[in-house]
């Protein structure tokens, strides 16, 4: 029996594996693109490691992929075969990961909090609940999550700095900016690799609209950001939003070819339909188009991606950009499989189902009566789920973009001519 960096006791005889856990979990921590490595390292030294195939399949349902499911379940049974002689604590890890593959995240979330609720210094816990917490809009839940850990937590621990990354995150997305700003410095400061660190200043900055200042800070982090996983792209794609605050389009379409949409980069030819990715690309040619500028041909590869990825449902959050890629090519009938793939898992059961089919759904109805500008259909649909928008998951200022559209059609509608289009236009690809 060997133990982690913090005394947790890990079910492994081998010192060699226990090593590369700890390196699994900082470069997980870190948002590193080796963090697959580091555990593959560390099954090869133990393959009876239970936990390290827990991690396996919680990487898996990171992904947030229904594709990525199944071997998430394979990694599931497998865990469960080794934790039988393991500590409470890793039985209830693959207890949370069996949770999430069924699509209980909820119960996840619950078994998660009673691991922390026991060993505080879980942060392999403590990040998962504070992804799927704010991948379900739940920011006071973040806050109130990583407030209860803190009393048990001193800078000498290891992960210390990503605990005040996570801090300095959460309280921004719970508009406490003066709380945000210096836990997400303080991160910075023992550790200027974290990215999630630096992902929390820039949205400090974007909120409080201090974009030269966030522009400066992100091009002092690059240095930084050698061997980062796809966060980097997310990283740039806030920069762009600076420069699109100031009305730079050159320099965003610029940012988009060379940095967050690079198609020919390593990382996104690894993984080219990563949801957050989709999320920064199709968010930002949308709001482009709305500022009156044609984007090319850029839509053509996401829209691809997304007739491939129909009926996967499990972002809540990317369904509506991948609807916008689908409107903006004209795949109408695409579109139309999409949204009655959402309908069918809106009816099943699970945390998501709800959020697809009452939250989802009408957001993505709305993103293709925009495209056709039928502006009053966009109001009508929006609006009343407007209150429940969060629970798609995203921080304020990824969701900023549907406010936009929202926006941007009520302003059209105001001044519609009969028949229920507008006199103006409505984006085009």
């Amino acid at each position: 029996m060997q133990t982690d960096s913090h005394g947790l006791a890990i079910a492994t005889a081998s010192a060699e594996a226990a090593a590369g856990f700890g390196r699994t979990i900082r470069s997980y921590l870190k948002y590193r693109a080796d963090t697959p490595v580091h555990l593959a390292d560390t099954l090869t030294a133990d393959p009876e490691f239970g936990l390290a195939h827990c991690v396996k399949g919680y990487l898996s349902m990171l992904a947030v992929k229904q594709a990525s499911v199944p071997a998430a379940r394979e990694a599931a049974r497998e865990a469960r075969r080794w934790v039988a002689r393991a500590s409470a604590r890793e039985r209830a890890h693959v207890d949370a990961l069996d949770a999430w593959i069924a699509g209980d995240i909820d119960r996840a979330l619950a078994v998660w909090e009673t691991i922390l609720a026991e060993h505080p210094t879980d942060l392999l816990a403590f990040r998962l609940v504070h992804f799927n917490n704010f991948w379900l809009g739940r920011p006071e839940r973040m806050l109130e999550s990583v407030e209860r850990l803190l009393p048990s937590w001193g800078r000498e621990l290891a992960g210390y700095g990503a605990m005040q990354a996570c801090l300095g995150f959460a309280a921004e997305e719970c508009d406490d900016y003066a709380r945000a700003e210096p836990a997400a410095r303080l991160a910075l400061e023992i550790d200027a690799e974290d990215a999630w660190a630096a992902h929390a200043l820039a949205h400090v900055m974007v909120m409080q609209g201090r974009s030269a200042e966030g522009i400066a800070f992100l091009e002092g982090q690059q240095r930084h950001w050698s061997g980062t996983g796809n966060i980097v792209h997310h990283l740039w794609w806030h920069q762009a939003l600076f420069h699109f605050a100031r009305r730079e389009f050159d320099a965003v379409l610029d940012l988009y070819d060379r940095r967050f949409r690079n198609l020919a980069a390593p990382l996104t030819q690894a993984q080219p339909d990563v949801y957050i990715d989709i999320q920064n690309a199709a968010s930002m040619l949308f709001r482009l188009e709305l500022a009156g500028i044609d984007v090319g041909g850029r839509w053509l590869e996401i829209a691809d991606k997304a007739q491939a990825r129909t009926g996967d449902c499990l972002s809540p959050f990317t369904l509506p950009h991948w609807i916008m890629a689908l409107a903006a090519t004209g795949r109408d009938e695409a579109a139309q499989a999409a949204l009655a793939a959402m309908r069918e898992f809106g009816n099943g059961g699970g945390t998501l189902a709800p959020i697809v089919g009452a939250v989802a759904l009408p957001v993505c109805e709305a993103v293709l009566a925009h495209r056709r500008a039928e502006h009053g259909r966009v109001v009508a649909l929006m609006r009343p789920v407007l209150a429940r928008m969060a629970t798609l998951g995203g921080s304020h200022a990824q969701q900023e973009v549907l406010r936009m559209m929202l926006y941007d059609s009520q302003a059209r509608a105001a001044t519609a001519a009969p028949g229920g289009r507008d006199q103006g236009r409505a984006p085009t690809s």
